[in-house]
């Protein structure tokens, strides 16, 4: 089994493994599975979520594509690369919960492989995950960079601090001076260790996401909330509509590369809303995450 296999088998496992997961949590979500094919090669498969009783809208996808031009999106720090013959493949996940007291949560694996001018083959991981509260607990924020830094110790001890800056300069919006959340992990062009290392680390990242998640949810999804607060959810989501479409370069590789327009877009929320210079009241919940939690910060020191 070459490379692209083995990475291949481990993200279909990693798809059921959270696909299972999920519906486990809430088993009343609706779930439409679709299997799709790429003209120029390759295809997919996604699970959209929807209409659960906690868990409003998400998305679980497959993709593994192939072509003859590297979108300059698909990596930074390779620019000779662009242009060459691909394969692409990886594991997108999100989850847009109900109730505003669970954050949304956002995962992603991938693999690539690109052939150069000169007939050589290179091949790179990226990948991690992020966390965007609407009423943010700080031990839930703290476990969730705990769970982050425990996934990479094993890798690597300069990883959880290298990827979680990565993290916190990615998931920034320059427009609104103010990040995505409260962050975790993103990298790219990694290779540490060989292939099967780096197969292994980001098996890891994917399960450490899952079981994360699924442990703060379960203490928030049954916690009431207003309409105020849900209105508040809304408003805020716009911000996670913003990112993806001007800033995030998994949503402009998918189209660049002519991609599923339906399965890049699954990540956008139900419903958002936009309201023209709203400011929190000051001292209040609202007021504490944009004081506190949308910067980045030391969370485990």
């Amino acid at each position: 089994m070459n490379e692209a296999d083995k990475a291949r088998a481990c993200f279909e496992s990693l798809h059921c493994f959270l696909s299972e997961m999920m519906i486990s949590e809430d088993p009343e979500i609706q779930l439409h599975v679709d299997e799709w094919r790429r003209e120029e090669g390759g295809g997919g498969k996604t699970s959209a979520l929807s209409n659960g009783v906690w868990m409003e809208k998400g998305g679980i996808n497959f993709s593994d594509v192939q072509g003859e031009n590297l979108p300059a999106s698909a990596t930074q720090n390779r620019p000779e690369l662009i242009g060459s013959r691909f394969r692409a493949m990886g594991v997108s996940v999100v989850f847009h919960p109900l109730s505003p007291h669970v954050p949304t949560a956002h995962a992603n694996v991938r693999y690539f492989e690109a052939t150069g001018r000169n007939g050589s083959k290179v091949w790179w991981f990226g990948g991690g995950f992020d966390l965007t509260p609407y009423y943010p607990i700080h031990e839930d924020v703290v476990f969730w960079h705990e769970s982050a830094r425990s996934a990479c110790l094993p890798f690597g001890n300069e990883l959880y601090p290298k990827f979680k800056k990565w993290c916190d300069e990615y998931f920034y919006l320059p427009h609104r001076g103010e990040t995505r959340g409260v962050g975790g992990i993103f990298f790219d062009d990694f290779s540490k260790g060989g292939f099967e290392n780096s197969l292994k680390f980001v098996r890891t990242v994917g399960e450490t996401f899952g079981k994360a998640f699924f442990e703060i949810a379960e203490k928030r999804k049954n916690l009431d909330f207003s309409d105020e607060q849900k209105a508040f959810q809304l408003y805020r989501r716009g911000r996670y509509v913003e990112f993806n479409l001007v800033y995030d370069r998994g949503t402009h590789f998918g189209l660049q590369s002519k991609g599923r327009t339906e399965s890049i877009l699954m990540s956008m929320p139900p419903t958002a809303n936009w309201h023209y210079q709203w400011k929190p009241s000051p001292d209040s919940p609202e007021h504490n995450l944009y004081a506190n939690y949308l910067k980045p910060r030391d969370w485990l020191s």
